[in-house]
């Protein structure tokens, strides 16, 4: 939602009223407090990662890391400094976590926020290398990079790790916990470096504003405005939406195996009606997104003969612009249910997935983990929660 113009929500934030639903999160609000008295407590997000960890460390499932191809001459030194610029802007890249007053693990864990400092950047030439095997080499050390565990107690949660292939070519190794950023702190990084390595390779000073907030102050504003009577009542709503959702259950070739794996893959599919789709959308009053999720849901309930679904939805969940520009874990999980009995036509289940949509996007700050425990579905590790 935080794509949408401040013009587009408030648009959005009257047809939600218009429907009985709440919308308040889509209007201007006030900023995060930047003050801080004491070490902050982890975000809702930021916890839930946390328990996780602790209860499987070393598992390198919430690893975020990608490889870039840097063509040209390059300048080390210029590239190490933008690094350390971008970590001093963004407290989030040089914080630990750790059990809270006293070390005792029945307390909540809270963040510690280390000075700025440089980020190591180590060098390995492989440009000698036979260009078959400076290939595998290179895949060989971008899986192991990926892969390889983060300590949240120690840190650091951002490595790097660069390739020299060729004289004039490099490989980026960047891997970050996901506890420290999503997928749109993704776009703020590479649009940071690619403006600081500019300006310092040709001797200019930053050109970025400073941050007028951090993450640690989105996480104690989020933990002090989402209790008391604001939370209850989309607590309550989500607890009633969801009440008795059951478990897809697909006809697969063996069985679900008793605790849920983190292996797979991803499958790419084309819509050859794309074009059909979208018209179909727009005069629906739908987006894209509400047509293709319509389409994917008719798809699971033919293979698995069920009528009641759930699906669950990533969102960026930045509904202030101050926070835009942050590297962080902001993304939230919607649970998107749709009720697709009576075979309805693709027109009819649009508009039910439509109506769902927005009513979970009018509840959509409410963390995922809060609406794991007040929903209380029947736990199961072979699955996630909820669908």
């Amino acid at each position: 939602m935080s794509l949408l113009s401040a013009e587009k929500r408030l648009q959005l934030a009257q047809k939600l009223r218009q429907r009985g639903l709440a919308a308040d999160h889509l209007e201007p609000a006030a900023s995060p407090p930047p003050s801080r008295r004491e070490r902050p407590r982890l975000s809702f997000a930021q916890s839930r990662l946390w328990v996780l960890d602790r209860l499987e460390p070393g598992n390198p499932f919430y690893n975020i890391s990608a490889a870039a191809e840097l063509d040209g001459p390059l300048e080390v030194a210029t590239l190490a400094r933008a690094f350390a610029e971008i970590a001093r802007r963004h407290e989030t890249l040089r914080t630990t976590f750790a059990a809270g007053s006293g070390g005792s693990p029945d307390t909540p864990p809270v963040q510690i926020i280390h000075p700025a400092a440089p980020v190591p950047l180590p060098e390995i030439d492989l440009a000698a290398l036979p260009e078959a095997r400076r290939d595998a080499e290179t895949r060989r050390l971008a899986i192991a990079e990926g892969s390889t565990p983060f300590d949240l107690a120690r840190g650091p949660v951002l490595r790097l790790r660069l390739l020299r292939v060729a004289a004039d070519e490099h490989a980026l190794l960047l891997t970050l916990h996901h506890i420290a950023s999503d997928g749109w702190s993704n776009g703020v990084l590479v649009a940071e470096i690619a403006a600081l390595y500019d300006a310092f390779a040709h001797g200019r000073p930053s050109p970025l504003p400073e941050l007028p907030v951090q993450y640690a102050d989105y996480a104690v504003w989020q933990r002090a405005t989402f209790q008391g009577e604001q939370m209850e009542e989309a607590l309550a709503w989500w607890a009633g939406r969801l009440a008795g959702a059951p478990v897809l259950e697909l006809p697969t070739d063996r069985p679900r195996p008793a605790v849920q794996e983190s292996g797979g893959a991803l499958v790419a599919l084309t819509i050859s009606e794309g074009a059909g789709l979208e018209a179909l959308a727009r005069e629906e009053g739908a987006t894209l997104f509400m047509a293709v999720t319509a389409v994917f849901l008719a798809l699971l309930s033919r293979l698995a003969g069920q009528e009641d679904l759930t699906v669950g939805l990533p969102v960026a969940n930045r509904h202030h612009r101050e926070v835009e520009g942050l590297i962080g874990f902001f993304v939230n999980t919607l649970v998107l249910r749709t009720d697709l009995s009576g075979d309805p036509p693709l027109r009819e289940l649009l508009g039910r997935v439509r109506e769902g949509t927005l009513a979970a996007l009018a509840h959509g700050q409410v963390p995922f983990s809060r609406v794991v425990e007040a929903t209380r579905p029947e736990r199961s590790l072979s699955h996630t929660p909820l669908f």
